[in-house]
């Protein structure tokens, strides 16, 4: 290595001018440059191949010699290589030692200069032995400490003695600013050099102990989940440097594509936007992400703006309904003027309908028939059994396995915010300790409230005005009366026969020989054999019986024609009996004679109506009143006013004293295993009484439905309909009907009205005259 009283300098130096380059003597420097000027290089060769690297004040100066700072270094052009590889050259140059520019030559096209090397003097003494061993203990430090220095670095350390090369080779490894370096490159006195080395490298290892001390401490407190964040964000450096997309970052950023595109409202979109974050920050393997990406699944999923378009083509409705179901006049009414108004008026509250009728009417399949003439998706939600207020309103997100309602999710599949949303079995919701879910039903089916429904998984509110909700019962009586105010009940009553026959042609047979396999085109049901099924093997008010039969003779059909007997061209009355077996049903009436004591009555069930016998008869022994067949509260409070009505007008009624004075009366109403209740049965009760008390017979072909009062009067009864289609299935001839029923009789079918005399009666002597045979 030569030394500073060994370099000879030409006249001329070529100067390479830098802003952020500080070259000091002893140190080899290599650069790459693509693309740049390299004249200066070039010129080196003609001046021995030397140069001085200098650097460019920050502040601006006119003259160049005044814009460099006053000492660089001479550096010797060890090696200039074009590299074919990426076009780049690659320049290895020596530092020398320090020097000053004295004049300058030539400023373009290459700076030259006239340059005087600077020379270095000390004394060594214990101060400088003592700092030079003093820095080498501290560089040793740094390294225990993390700081990289190259071994050949370290082993020249132990050698070098001179304080100018020891303060040079620390300071180019303390990571000091190209400003700070030029500083320590301007200082001439070694020893001076020496004490600002050591004070920079005592800095910089209380920051490396200090930073150590802090990873200590972070490390120790660290866990598993932290160290495993560290090592993900760590990998997603990697893979950005890669140009590989991470799969985490995919998904976040499928996520946020999502909500952009869910048409949210603002203030959903704030919460929206407040999650993902939140989000982002969250341990992928936390139970808590998958509670925090579901909730935001189901936000981004839900249809907030999102709807099917009505078809508002009145006509079309109306043939989709009439081709679906037969009858059913009123609800097809109803149904038509909710669309005449949607065609005049977008904006409207879904209406909330209850269809209250037996089993088996179409209450169910109604709901599907009114979404295909409305252009809808149609939901189906079971309520029978439901005893969680959580299936409605959804579980709170304060555990993992939370979920939304079953209101929202079923919204969610649906992906419309405008479906027919049918309740089934509305009557049939439980209650126990997980809350009352009918109670919840309020704020769903109240279209004063349900705009800003809050599902307390999804905590935000969801407008379910534009859902037609469509609720189905059996009965009404079990329905909460706040529940019930809320919605528009639209009654379904029973089948007539002969409905029940185009029913059958139109609808069962087709759909039940097409899932059962017999052709249309061979085999035929004719019109005796379906009023054999619908009179000997079914009395419903519905047809889900009637369905049953079909299938069955269907499937029979199907078995001969695999056994290869002859197939059957037409379904007969004889065929139905050999297939069905003996009729299971009898005209009760018809079949029975006159006799006294036993009167027809009329009951109300949630099958539809049914036809009762009401039996009274005497026995010596104490006076009382015995009454047994399963009845309640309310049909045994009957019995007691309809004697009391008795005794107080026998004299009237033509009943002797002796006849119940010492007599124990028992009335029994049969199917005693079957629960009965309900005050429509006063009059029959009465009726019975005074046929035995007067020895006069009742006449079978006559029922009477209707509540008594203390006096006689006759009061009104719900479900005539289905009584009246009971009586007539039983070959009843005469129906005695409370006068205040009048009005009911436009539900009547006709068929109904021609095959039964009605007759309304206001006082319990009409029933009597028209029930009792006279003498």
């Amino acid at each position: 290595m030569p030394t500073t009283q060994s370099i000879t300098l030409p006249e001329s130096v070529p100067l390479y001018i830098q802003s952020e380059l500080v070259a000091f003597p002893y140190m080899m420097i290599t650069l790459y440059l693509r693309g740049a000027d390299l004249s200066v290089f070039e010129e080196s060769r003609k001046h021995d191949s030397l140069l001085a690297i200098f650097m460019r004040r920050e502040e601006h100066q006119v003259e160049l010699a005044e814009a460099l700072r006053p000492i660089g270094t001479v550096c010797k052009l060890v090696e200039l290589t074009h590299l074919t590889s990426d076009g780049s050259t690659k320049i290895t140059l020596e530092g020398l030692a320090r020097c000053t520019i004295q004049e300058m030559v030539e400023e373009s096209p290459v700076p030259l200069a006239k340059l005087e090397i600077v020379r270095e003097f000390y004394e060594k003494n214990i101060v400088t032995d003592a700092l030079v061993s003093s820095l080498s203990a501290l560089l040793k430090i740094a390294l225990s400490y993390g700081r990289p220095l190259p071994e050949d670095v370290m082993k020249m350390v132990d050698y070098i003695d001179t304080p100018a090369r020891l303060a040079d080779l620390v300071a180019i490894y303390c990571n000091l600013p190209p400003n700070q370096l030029q500083e320590m490159l301007e200082t001439i006195d070694p020893v001076e050099r020496l004490k600002k080395v050591y004070l920079h490298l005592t800095e910089d290892i209380q920051r490396l102990q200090i930073k150590n001390e802090i990873q200590s401490e972070v490390s120790r407190r660290v866990g598993k989940t932290q160290k495993e964040y560290l090592l993900r964000e760590q990998m997603k450096h990697i893979q950005e440097e890669l140009g590989e997309e991470d799969p985490r970052n995919a998904e976040m950023n499928e996520l946020r594509k999502k909500i952009e595109s869910a048409t949210m409202p603002q203030e959903v979109r704030i919460i929206a936007d407040r999650e993902i974050k939140r989000l982002d920050r969250i341990n992928p393997s936390s139970p808590e992400y998958t509670v925090s990406r579901t909730y935001l699944d189901y936000l981004a999923g839900m249809p907030w703006q999102k709807g099917t378009a009505d078809n508002r083509d009145i006509n079309e409705a109306e043939r989709v309904l009439d081709e679906d179901h037969y009858n059913l006049k009123k609800v097809k009414e109803r149904i038509l003027e909710y669309l005449a108004v949607r065609t005049v008026k977008d904006k409207m509250k879904g209406p909330i309908l209850c269809f209250v009728g037996p089993p088996g009417v179409g209450k169910t399949s109604l709901g599907k028939s009114i979404a295909r003439a409305l252009g809808r998706k149609f939901i189906r939600m079971s309520l029978g059994g439901m005893r969680d207020e959580a299936e409605i309103r959804g579980h709170r997100r304060t555990y993992i396995g939370a979920l939304p309602g079953r209101i929202m999710q079923e919204i969610f599949r649906a992906g419309s915010n405008n479906p027919v949303f049918m309740l089934d079995e509305i009557d049939k919701i439980g209650l126990d300790f997980r809350g009352d879910p009918a109670s919840a039903l309020l704020e769903v089916l109240d279209p004063e409230q349900n705009s800003t429904f809050t599902d307390h998984y999804l905590d935000v509110p969801f407008d379910l005005s534009n859902v037609m909700f469509i609720t189905t019962a059996n009965q009404l009586d079990p329905i909460p009366p706040a529940l019930k105010d809320r919605m528009e009940v639209l009654q379904l009553s029973g089948y007539t026969a002969e409905e029940k026959e185009v029913i059958a042609a139109r609808f069962l047979i087709p759909r039940e020989m097409e899932e059962n396999g017999v052709s249309g085109e061979t085999t035929r049901f004719g019109e005796a054999a379906i009023r054999a099924v619908i009179d000997n093997y079914t009395r419903e008010a519905g047809v889900r019986n009637l369905q049953r039969n079909i299938a069955s003779i269907c499937r029979k059909v199907t078995k001969e024609k695999t056994q290869g007997k002859p197939e059957r061209v037409e379904i007969t009355p004889a065929i139905v009996e050999e297939f069905l077996g003996p009729r299971k049903f009898f005209n009760e009436v018809a079949a029975e004679a006159d006799r006294v004591g036993v009167v027809t009555g009329l009951a109300w069930t949630e099958s539809g109506g049914d036809i009762i016998f009401v039996e009274a008869t005497r026995m010596q022994g104490k006076e009382e009143l015995i009454l047994t067949g399963s009845l309640g509260d309310v049909m045994k409070e009957s019995a007691r006013a309809a004697l009391s009505f008795v005794e107080a007008n026998r004299d009237e009624l033509g009943i002797e004293a002796t006849s119940v004075a010492g007599m124990t009366i028992h009335i029994h109403v049969p199917a005693g295993s079957i629960p009965k209740d309900g005050p429509s049965a006063g009059i029959t009760i009465a009726t019975a009484l005074v046929s035995l008390l007067k020895g006069q017979p009742a006449r079978r072909d006559v029922a009477m439905t209707g509540e008594i009062t203390l006096t006689g009067r006759i009061l009104p009864i719900g479900g005539l309909k289905e009584k009246a289609l009971a009586a007539r299935r039983a070959g009843v001839k005469t129906l005695l009907v409370p006068a205040r029923n009048r009005d009911a009789m436009e539900d009547i079918p006709e068929a109904v009205k021609n095959d039964l005399e009605f007759i309304f009666i206001e006082d319990a002597r009409e029933a009597l005259l028209n029930a009792l045979k006279q003498p």
